[in-house]
């Protein structure tokens, strides 16, 4: 199983800021619904912009069964953070995000 899958800590740890061009009022995929402006320029996942930061998008519990409602359509920021974890290989953000949930760390790349 992915073990992204089984936790979501990234999702309850960081800010997901995105340029607004990736919405889907503007043209891209993004629900805009789903997100808070930041700047004229710049957007963020609505629970992601102030503490305690939980991603609108997120489903489930973190640390046991989690899943993205926007997997298909999610941000650039998501498609990039910790490309190997899927596979059980953790970057420091990946890990530092599970440490905080006080899941262990996945093996480094």
């Amino acid at each position: 199983m992915n073990p992204c899958q089984s936790c979501g800590a990234c999702c309850a740890t960081y800010r997901v800021t995105f340029h607004r061009g990736e919405l889907d009022d503007l043209g891209g995929c993004v629900p805009a619904a789903l997100t808070e402006q930041v700047t004229a320029v710049m957007a963020c996942m609505r629970g992601t912009g102030a503490a305690p930061v939980r991603c609108a998008a997120l489903r489930g519990e973190i640390g046991r069964d989690v899943s993205c409602a926007i997997y298909e359509f999610r941000p650039s920021p998501c498609r990039e953070f910790g490309a190997l974890a899927a596979v059980g290989q953790g970057d420091e953000a990946c890990n530092d995000a599970r440490r905080r949930h006080g899941l262990p760390p996945l093996e480094a790349t």
